[in-house]
């Protein structure tokens, strides 16, 4: 699926309740400006049989106290694969497309970033996106929506 695909994916399995497709439609652009920034369409998340994502807090060694949790997106199944079995037969890898993982990351509060590793088998490099970028940039594209005049159906 290519973008503008996800995108209409998204669309399609909102929730009919009047507003929730428009906003989609709105914010858009946001979803698909930052997953241009990325390497591939689709990453693997991991599932817990609950269906919530797996977040790793991230302790910082120079200052003990500050943490960061992540939820880590990989290119590879098969390296997200062999995370879930390091974790035990509690995770599985999930296939995702990568703007279903981005309108996601918003819903999920206290998570600070996704880090996409983009190489397989190169699990000490990766992009960090972090929540604020995508909401901030979200927020600019609701603001427009919001501030735009009604729809003339006269």
């Amino acid at each position: 699926m290519d973008l503008d695909q996800q995108i209409q994916a998204l669309i399609e399995k909102a929730p009919r309740d009047g507003s929730t497709p428009q906003i989609l439609q709105a914010i858009a652009p946001a979803l698909v400006l930052i997953a241009q920034q990325l390497q591939h369409l689709e990453y693997s998340i991991l599932q817990a049989v609950d269906q919530s994502w797996a977040i790793v807090v991230l302790s910082n060694l120079k200052e003990p106290g500050r943490e960061k949790r992540v939820i880590y997106a990989w290119s590879s199944l098969k390296d997200a694969s062999q995370a879930a079995a390091a974790g035990g037969d509690r995770l599985r890898p999930v296939l995702l497309p990568v703007t279903h993982i981005l309108f996601q990351m918003i819903a999920l509060e206290g998570l600070d970033s996704i880090v996409f590793f983009e190489s397989p088998g190169n699990q000490e490099v990766g992009t960090e996106i972090p929540r604020e970028q995508v909401q901030n940039l979200i927020n600019v594209y609701l603001q427009q929506y919001r501030s735009a005049p009604p729809p003339d159906i006269a």
